[in-house]
């Protein structure tokens, strides 16, 4: 029972899921206490529901959060006595993190050290993993080196996750110093967060330091904490990123902030194909090939160089020929930036074994609270959709249906209102489907920028928007990621990617800047159709960093 003796919002049930009451008063402590341990899973207007994993208590082991915290919190706000199985599997499941331990050994072996003779004997009887076991001793495996990663990818697959102490290789040095004046003349410092992530990461330079991911809200600067992650390894490094924009938006950073000279970072993309002692790339480069036939030439600059630092940008979008290739190069320093843990393929225990475990994380209304991004204000506009598309939608099979419904024509006259309301504020206008873009911008007289656009016309424009010579932009999905137009403070989301939680993180970080202004973050949806579903699934990302969505109807 709740230790307040009074009814928490939380009811803990039997199967490892949460429910949380958003209308309770203790809602936003419980919601804040929930997300250090558990996923949200589903986000309607009055009850949350959350489930604990094994992985998302071994995230929490990861960065201190103690099992006595854990029961303490679900002690305070249970509204009903806590399961005792459920106790039993968070504590079963929380203990096994630690138990297992790789070294590095001599003759190209690894060694993995198991402190439980039962979770040995499961492992050198398991089918699955008597492939890796060279030779045996008394709660200690042997492997080849080179099994390292597929090891470890295994291992969690079966429930046991490893921590990994066998160290890295140092790769060719690098002599990089940070700037106390950037570029534009402005005093250059990391912030206080910043350098708590760069330490969370870095661990003093030992063992149990540089492997691992730093979640960090878009607008707080990750790129910055990439930055001070190399001047701490200070040696070559590869950072992969998103798309172009993105690639050339680190390599802004990286010469505002830090003494490198232009010739000292490298692009490897579709334009340029130079290796630098800093090198950027897309993961588009990294898995293009001709046909499926074909293997992945380009992703051949991880193993071919002697890298110190792998910074994979935006980790949540990792695709799967870069994780294989990931699991052969784990002697090499790597470092996953994100917003956001979830994976829309569900291989968030993959990011764990492969890049590493969480390190670091800061929820967005902790450093919107702080000042350091912008205050936002969520509203999801319900559209009825005209009665000839109404007709359509009905007959139509249930793909056509999401598409029918994103492109309600009625969504432009709200836009067109909204673009009205905020005549002094700096609009972005965000969809997926171009041909629904392109008409917005034709009716309303609006620039626009798609893949389609030359890159000398987009760099004009986003120049245009940052300047104020424009204050609106139709853009489509070509500014999800690294768009660097600090004062944008509305967006209007016209239509998404099916339920992207990921994408929603994106789009919200292009108008999180800090800045004086409040920011509003616009979503425009049919009522009662597919797209509205989805919409619910989008949703559950603001929901989790503690953003209200407001509904209003049309």
């Amino acid at each position: 029972m709740n230790i307040n003796n009074s009814p928490g919002p939380i009811i803990i049930q039997s199967d490892n899921s949460i429910l949380l009451e958003t209308q309770h008063p203790q809602f936003e402590q419980a919601r804040d206490f929930l997300s250090k341990f558990a996923e949200l899973v589903k986000s309607p207007e009055f009850i949350h529901t959350y489930r604990i994993t094994p992985l998302s208590l071994w995230n929490a082991a990861a960065i201190d959060i103690s099992m006595d915290e854990i029961l303490s919190g679900l002690q305070t706000y249970a509204k009903y006595q806590v399961p005792e199985n459920v106790i039993t599997n968070l504590e079963d499941w929380f203990d096994i993190y630690g138990k297992l331990t790789l070294y590095e050994h001599k003759n190209n072996l690894l060694r993995l050290e198991i402190s439980e003779n039962n979770i040995f004997n499961r492992l050198i009887n398991d089918d699955n993993l008597e492939k890796y076991w060279r030779h045996t001793e008394s709660n200690q495996l042997y492997i080849d080196s080179s099994q390292r990663g597929n090891l470890k990818q295994d291992l969690i697959k079966a429930g046991y996750p490893v921590q990994d102490l066998c160290g890295y290789v140092a790769g060719n040095q690098l002599e990089i110093e940070s700037k106390q004046i950037d570029l534009e003349g402005e005093k250059f410092d990391y912030y206080p967060y910043q350098k708590e992530a760069i330490e969370a990461f870095y661990e003093s330079g030992n063992e149990r330091g540089g492997s691992g991911v730093i979640v960090l809200p878009c607008g707080s600067g990750k790129t910055i904490v990439g930055i001070g992650v190399i001047d701490k390894i200070a040696s070559h490094t590869i950072i992969i990123t998103t798309n172009n924009v993105a690639a050339h938006q680190w390599r802004y950073e990286l010469l505002d902030k830090t003494n490198f000279s232009e010739d000292m970072i490298g692009e490897y993309t579709g334009a340029k194909k130079i290796i630098k002692p800093i090198t950027i790339t897309t993961y588009q480069m990294m898995t293009h090939r001709k046909n499926t036939n074909e293997d992945f030439k380009h992703i051949k600059i991880f193993t071919d160089y002697n890298w110190g630092l792998i910074i994979y940008d935006e980790v949540h979008m990792l695709p799967a020929p870069v994780f294989r290739v990931t699991t052969n190069i784990q002697s090499k320093r790597r470092l996953g930036l994100t917003a956001t843990l979830v994976r829309e393929d569900g291989k968030e225990d993959e990011v764990f074994a492969l890049i590493g475990p969480k390190k670091y994380d800061l929820p967005w209304k902790v450093l919107e609270q702080q000042g350091y991004i912008s205050r936002v204000y969520c509203t999801e506009f319900r559209i009825k959709m005209p009665d000839k598309l109404e007709v359509e939608y009905a007959y139509a099979k249930k793909r056509k249906q999401f598409r029918l419904a994103s492109e309600n024509s009625r969504k432009i006259k709200i836009t067109e209102q909204l673009i009205s309301n905020h005549k002094e504020d700096s609009i972005l206008i965000i969809g997926y489907y171009i041909s629904q873009l392109e008409e917005v911008a034709s009716e309303l007289d609006l620039p626009i920028i798609t893949g389609k656009t030359k890159e000398e016309e987009r760099e004009k424009l986003y120049e245009d928007f940052r300047n104020k010579r424009i204050n609106t932009l139709v853009v489509s999905k070509v500014a999800n990621f690294a768009v660097d137009l600090p004062d944008a403070n509305v967006m209007i989301q016209l239509s998404g990617t099916f339920g992207s939680r990921q994408e929603e993180a994106q789009r919200l970080g292009r108008i999180l800047r800090p800045k004086k202004k409040r920011s509003h973050f616009y979503t425009l949806v049919s009522k009662g159709t597919r797209e509205q579903d989805f919409a619910i699934n989008r949703q559950m990302f603001l929901v989790e960093q503690g953003y209200k969505y407001h509904i209003e109807y049309f």
